[in-house]
Order: C-alpha cells, then sequence, then structure tokens
C-alpha cells in the first residue's frame, strides 16, 4: 500500500475461470479539468463504473472531487469484466482525496457492485476470489448480499457491508463491518430430496447398469423407446452417489458461481441435462465461465436424445471424458477447468423411437436408421463403458406384483458405498479411473476369463480402449460381488454391456433371441 494527497492504491480480484488473479486499483487525482479516465484493458460494464462510483459517492453524502481522476486496473495485460470493481475503485477515490485514514486499506480487499444509491449489489463469479483471498491471508470487504458465498469459505476474515457509506465508515474507524457466516451454516442445510430408484418399474437389466454405473464411475448409454425409463434412471444416479465433502462441495460451488449461476449449499452431487440443441461453447464453456461439462464435475452429465446434438458438440466429450478436464485456447488467453463427470446418454433405437415396436409403429427406412445410429462416432461409443438396451414395459412390469419388489435408492446406495469404499481401499481411486499398470494388479484374469476375452476381443472387433472398459466394469461387477478376483460371470456381464459393440444391433427381433445381434456370438 502507498498512499499520499493525491494517489491511493487498493486490493482486489479480477475472475478468470476457476482463478482469481490481484488487482492493484490505482487512483490518481491532479488538478485540471474535471475528468474520469479508467484504463488497464477495461470492459464495457468496467467502462460504465465510473458513472456509478460517481453517483454513488455522491448520493452517500461523500464528496467527489474534481479535477482530473486517472484509475488504472493493474496487470494492464489482464482482462477486466464485471462490476465488482465499483468498490475498489470508489475507495481508491475516497483515500486519495483524503476522506479515509491513510492505511485503512492495507491488508484488505474490496470486491462489489454499486448502486447508484450507493448500496452495494449482489456480484455474481465472487466465490473464487473469496477463496483465494482467503489463501492468501487477506481481509475482504463484500456485499452482504453475498453472504451465501461467503459462508462456504467460512473465514472470519470476510467482511459484509450493504452500502458504501457503511464501509467509509468502518474505514474510518467509526463501526465494524459484521463477519460472513462459517461453513457450519451452509453445512447444516439439509440435502436435497431424491428421487427414488424404486419408481422405475421392470428394467431390471438398465438398473443393474447403473448401480455398476454408481459403483464404480462408469459412463452408461441407455436406448430404448420413448417412455421406457431413460430419463427417470439418469435422474437417480445422484441419489445413488456418496455426498460430496466439504472440499468437493466449495470446488462445486466455485464452479457454479464462476458461471453466474447461485451456488447452491448441498452435498447432493450435481446434476446437468443441457437440450440437444446446445452448441459447442454452451458445453464446454469459454475463458471467462465454465460450460456444462463442469458444472457436471464430480456428479452427472446427462445427454438425452444423444444423437440429435451437433456432430462438433459430441465429439468435444471425447478429451473430457478421458483427461477429466476442459482446456480452453484463445488468442489472447487460456484457461482450464475440472470436468471429472459421469456421463449418462440416452437415444432412441431410431428416428420415430419405434423401432421393433410389436404394434408396427415405426416407418423408419433401414437407411434412416442407419444415418441415425451414424451420428454417434466409434471414438465416442468406445469411450462409453457400457451400452443398455431398455425394452417398452407391459401392464404387468407396472402394475403386476413384481413392481412392488423393486429396490429403493436406499437399499442400492448401500452397495455402492461399500463398493466405492473397497475401491478407494484397495488402490486408491474408483475403478473407472484405472490406469493400465493399476490395471495389471487389480484386473487379473483366470485362464478361462482370458479366453473369453480374447475371443470376444475377436469376433466383436473391440478396441484396446473398449476392452479396458469392459474389465474395469468386470472389476466393479466384482466389487458388488464382494470377490476377490474377477470370475467369469463377472467379465460376461460386463461384455453383454456392450451393446453398440456387438455387431448390428437389431431391435426387430426380442433381446432374448439368438441373432439379436446379427454378429453377436457370445
Amino acid at each position: 500500500m502507498a498512499s499520499d494527497s493525491s494517489l491511493s492504491i487498493v486490493a482486489s480480484r479480477a475472475s478468470a475461470g476457476l482463478g482469481a488473479p490481484p488487482v492493484r486499483v490505482e487512483v490518481h487525482l491532479a488538478a485540471g479539468l474535471p475528468a474520469f479516465a479508467l484504463v488497464g484493458l477495461p470492459e464495457a460494464a468496467v467502462r460504465e463504473s465510473r458513472e456509478r462510483v460517481r453517483a454513488a459517492i455522491l448520493t452517500s453524502g461523500l464528496h467527489f472531487p474534481p479535477g482530473r481522476i486517472t484509475v488504472n486496473l493493474s496487470p494492464a495485460d489482464l482482462p477486466k469484466e464485471g462490476g465488482r470493481f465499483d468498490l475498489p475503485i470508489a475507495v481508491g477515490i475516497l483515500a486519495a482525496s483524503g476522506q479515509v485514514p491513510a492505511g485503512a486499506t492495507a491488508g484488505r480487499e474490496f470486491l462489489g457492485e454499486l448502486s447508484l444509491s450507493g448500496a452495494l449489489r449482489a456480484t455474481p463469479r465472487i466465490l473464487p476470489a473469496l477463496v483465494a483471498a482467503a489463501a492468501a491471508n487477506q481481509e475482504v470487504v463484500l456485499p452482504a448480499a453475498n453472504a451465501v458465498e461467503a459462508a462456504f469459505v467460512g473465514d472470519a476474515r470476510l467482511r459484509l457491508a450493504a452500502s458504501l457509506r457503511e464501509v467509509h465508515a468502518a474505514l474510518c474507524g467509526l463501526s465494524a463491518l459484521p463477519a460472513a457466516a462459517g461453513a457450519a451454516a451452509a453445512a447444516a442445510e439439509p440435502p436435497d430430496p431424491a428421487p427414488d430408484l424404486a419408481d422405475v418399474r421392470g428394467q431390471f437389466a438398465a438398473r443393474r447398469a447403473l448401480e455398476l454405473a454408481a459403483a464404480g464411475g462408469h459412463g452408461l448409454l441407455l436406448v430404448g423407446p420413448p417412455g421406457a425409463g431413460k430419463t427417470m434412471l439418469a435422474q437417480r444416479l445422484p441419489g445413488l452417489l456418496p455426498p460430496l465433502d466439504a472440499r468437493e462441495a466449495l470446488e462445486v460451488a466455485c464452479l457454479r458461481s464462476a458461471a453466474a449461476l447461485h451456488p447452491r449449499p448441498t452435498r447432493t452431487p450435481p446434476f446437468r441435462s443441457p437440450q440437444h440443441t446446445a452448441s459447442v461453447s454452451a458445453l464446454i464453456g469459454g475463458p471467462m465461465r465454465p460450460g456444462e461439462l463442469s458444472l457436471a464435475h464430480r456428479g452427472v452429465l446427462f445427454l438425452d436424445e444423444l444423437p440429435e446434438f451437433a456432430r462438433n458438440a459430441l465429439e468435444a466429450l471425447r478429451e473430457p471424458l478421458e483427461s477429466g478436464v476442459v482446456c480452453i485456447g484463445r488468442a489472447r488467453s487460456s484457461v482450464e477447468y475440472p470436468a471429472r463427470f459421469q456421463l449418462v446418454a440416452a437415444m432412441n433405437p431410431c428416428p420415430c423411437g419405434y423401432a421393433g415396436d410389436v404394434h408396427g409403429r415405426c416407418r423408419c427406412t433401414a437407411g434412416e436408421v442407419a444415418r441415425y445410429r451414424a451420428r454417434l462416432s466409434g471414438p465416442l461409443v468406445d469411450r462409453i463403458d457400457m451400452h443398455v438396451e431398455l425394452v417398452a414395459l407391459a401392464v404387468g412390469d407396472v402394475f403386476g406384483e413384481a413392481a412392488a419388489m423393486v429396490e429403493s435408492t436406499a437399499t442400492v446406495a448401500a452397495r455402492v458405498a461399500a463398493a466405492r469404499a473397497l475401491q478407494w481401499r484397495r488402490q486408491g481411486c474408483l475403478n473407472a479411473r484405472l490406469q493400465p499398470a493399476a490395471m495389471r494388479t487389480h484386473c487379473e484374469l483366470g485362464p478361462g476369463s482370458r479366453v473369453l476375452l480374447g475371443e470376444a476381443m475377436r469376433r466383436l472387433g473391440l478396441s484396446a480402449r473398449a476392452c479396458h472398459r469392459v474389465l474395469k466394469v468386470a472389476r466393479t461387477a466384482a466389487d458388488l460381488a464382494g470377490a476377490v478376483n474377477i470370475r467369469d460371470e463377472h467379465l460376461a456381464e460386463a461384455l453383454a454391456l456392450r451393446l453398440l459393440d456387438r455387431g448390428t444391433y437389431d431391435p426387430a427381433r426380442s433381446p432374448g433371441d439368438a441373432d439379436h445381434f446379427t454378429n453377436d456370438t457370445m
């Protein structure tokens, strides 16, 4: 901090993805004709702060200095956006004009948008800056309207203010600003009620695949006619996952804040379901804010009507599915967002959705069905661990005695938690994240299983990647069964869950027919 009668320097923070680089707000007052210059690569909303700050200072009963005012937002090559610099600019003007004691702003950072009345408004995308300031051992003055974001950090050095007048009084020693509520307040919020898996009737194979997906962190593609329960199954996956811990909840909240969404004090894993018209930018994000892939971090990304998404949008999923991060590069900036999500996708068997319907409602030609399936590239399908077929429900499945015998979310979640705990103790990660070196240790097969897998690779044309994913799913099936080693039945189950790899899928045939897949010899 340096200060004299005409110069002041106030600390603040910019927004850059999940980062919050420090910004020095330098204010210089000089004699001359009244002018207000703002430099330092400000975007439109920052440039407009000149008018907001002037009105806020005057309506707060404070003196707006005459003459030439120059505000520099340093570093000059860092883009500045949003209204978060209103408060530090106003405080800098008050300090430079002697309305705030020298040294009163030392060790403090200021963030907040001002209204013309001098009130501090809720400022979006502020949580990453609060986390960074707390890590730097800095006191932060922020709007009281951002108390929920401050509660995530739970640091007593976060001070809430409702107006510029309150900030001025605190800097002059006339009053004290209240501290933000602790993180315990956010953690005390009751969890969101999750939909119950018992609501899904029938579809026992798909329910089993959903349990495997939850237990091992695997991706899942559901193929079936409209009304079969694809969306219901996907919506119930977050309830099978363990709740987020404090660190994970803060990370998810920071991503929501960076996307200008209101962070919620919840430990429930996120569930994102973008519409099929979403663009690549909406899915991947940009340098200034994350997209749907990152908003689903540590949760579930559900893509309904998967073939209806734009081809380039689907192909953009490939790298994040492998790496768990989204890297966005532009000419002047680049940013990296976490994107470790579980993909659940759904599609119809044909464009109309009724291929193989016993009532003959499908009128799609073979060419139309082939073009519809071709919208999904081989590399993308290869990266999805399980492909499961759902069939149209019969009356007995919905209303019969078997409908009342389905397991609830709590029952399945208990098995999932036990399997996940076993994986963390054994290898330090979920099965879906096993690296090839670890797979040689934890996914070892017996002689009979090796023959079965080799025959499957030869006859079904499985790639090495698909083979690895089959082994990981088999390892999860063994964990759910409490088995130390992968047995033949676990490997067979994993192979059966690679629907789109098993030759030419013909929905017109019953799943029980031997030739349901024309090249299926398993």
